[in-house]
């Protein structure tokens, strides 16, 4: 959902600023991309369905409700799957919330980033703090029990007391996941070109080890590198994509990547929303980009996924997902060892604490 009310000066993502959504057309565009995907692979069942932005909650139930309907038509759901939907606190209220509920969306994932108003006039969101205290207050009384709260630090002026006192008001709300991640100044963003006063590195890293100490304290398991989760709460989709699962791809600019006949293929959709719904309404492809990984270049993709995760994936995985032997990577595996940036790994691929703070550079040792 590739819409905002405002382009946030740190977002990177396939996102535009406008007043008014052509709902309408754009859900029965989705819906029409949907069935052309269904075409392409053998996908008896879904086990979870992701609707990110942009700003989903600019939609209204209605046509989400129409939206889900149509793929629940079209192909068999689990008994329950993890319908997850991105809502900015600053376009819905509880009437709304209710109704993205009625519609099937059982994992809302609400963008905090703080719940200091001085913060959130930095990053130029478009709520205030009491707007994101209320919705999760909201959230709760709807009974919701599955819900994410995202939160970032390292934002400007950010103390590290600023950081914890985030995570406090955050914990206070009893959320089972907790997405925190750090501010970066992303090429071609508003902040990489004038970039704020950031906290210097000595600052940013301990507000990441009081931070995790902080959430291990209440009990939320890290297991993710910005996910952080109560037992039975991580969020499956994002699992997928870390265990290097297949995905389909539907709207303006989302990625996909299916298996077929041992061929991993990756694509993504025209960026331009206008460009993509005049395509799909016109019965022409909407694929912008679409590439087969390469037998070389396999095992990077798999690293960038599974050591996203803190307790790592078994060895088997790596074999079973690209066809590859263990043995195809066992130098880099033993450069990584004796960097300290990863374990032993007899049965399992897993980062070390240095590995996990240092991601880059360790993949960089699977470049070939």
């Amino acid at each position: 959902m590739p819409w905002c009310l405002h382009k946030c000066p740190y977002c990177d993502f396939n996102s535009y600023a406008i007043n008014k959504i052509p709902e309408e057309n754009y859900i029965q565009c989705l819906i029409q991309d949907f069935k052309n995907e269904l075409e392409k692979i053998h996908c008896p069942e879904i086990y979870s369905i992701y609707i990110g932005g942009g700003t989903p909650s600019l939609f209204s139930p209605t046509f989400i409700e129409k939206l889900l309907n149509s793929i629940h038509q079209k192909i068999n759901f689990k008994t329950t799957i993890e319908i997850s939907m991105e809502i900015n606190p600053g376009t819905c209220d509880k009437n709304k919330l209710l109704g993205f509920k009625h519609a099937g969306i059982n994992r809302p994932s609400i963008g905090i980033q703080s719940f200091q108003d001085d913060k959130l006039q930095a990053l130029k969101r478009i709520h205030n703090s009491l707007e994101a205290e209320k919705i999760i207050e909201n959230l709760l009384s709807l009974g919701f029990n599955n819900f994410n709260l995202d939160l970032m630090h390292g934002l400007p002026k950010q103390t590290v007391q600023d950081a914890l006192f985030d995570l406090d008001t955050a914990m206070n709300f009893h959320p089972p996941h907790i997405s925190w991640y750090q501010l970066t100044l992303e090429q071609g963003t508003e902040f990489a070109n004038l970039p704020p006063e950031l906290p210097d590195e000595e600052s940013t890293w301990e507000i990441l080890q009081k931070g995790n100490q902080l959430l291990a304290n209440n009990g939320f398991h890290h297991y993710e590198i910005s996910g952080y989760a109560k037992p039975n709460y991580q969020c499956q989709h994002n699992l997928n994509y870390w265990q290097f699962g297949d995905y389909i791809a539907i709207g303006s600019g989302a990625h996909g990547k299916r298996t077929t006949k041992n061929k991993i293929v990756r694509y993504a959709k025209l960026k331009n929303p206008n460009n993509y719904m005049e395509n799909i309404l016109n019965d022409h492809s909407a694929i912008e980009e679409e590439r087969s990984v390469t037998k070389k270049e396999l095992p990077l993709e798999f690293m960038m996924n599974a050591l996203r995760l803190i307790d790592g994936v078994p060895i088997e995985l790596f074999q079973q997902c690209t066809g590859l032997s263990i043995h195809t990577i066992e130098k880099q595996l033993i450069v990584a060892k004796e960097k300290g940036l990863i374990k032993n790994f007899e049965s399992i691929l897993k980062p070390t604490e240095l590995g996990q703070q240092f991601l880059n550079e360790l993949l960089e040792i699977f470049i070939v």
